[in-house]
C-alpha cells in the first residue's frame, strides 16, 4: 500500500494499492466524498498509465485536482519513489 500526501485539495491523503501496472484499491482521505469514491472505482483495474493519462492536469483549485493529485501519485509509485 502506497500512501501520497496529497497539496492543494481537500482530500489530504490517497492510498494505493497496485499489482504490477495495474491499479488495484484507491481511497481517498478527506475531499468529497462522492467525487472522490467515483474517481477510485474508475481508477481501479486499470493500468498505471491510463490513468495518468486520463487524469493528469484535470484543474478544480490551487492549480490541480484529486484526480490531478492521483495522476501525480501514480507517476511517483511509476517511478519508483
Amino acid at each position: 500500500m502506497y500512501t501520497y500526501k496529497t497539496h492543494g485539495t481537500c482530500s489530504t491523503a490517497i492510498e494505493i494499492e497496485m499489482d504490477g501496472d495495474v491499479v488495484r484499491k484507491v481511497q481517498f482521505t478527506d475531499g468529497c466524498h462522492g467525487n472522490t469514491q467515483g474517481v477510485a472505482r474508475l481508477a481501479e483495474g486499470r493500468n498505471i498509465d491510463e490513468v495518468i493519462g486520463l487524469l493528469k492536469g484535470i484543474q478544480c483549485r490551487n492549480g490541480t485536482s484529486c484526480p490531478d493529485q492521483l495522476a501525480t501519485a501514480l507517476e511517483q509509485i511509476k517511478a519508483g519513489a
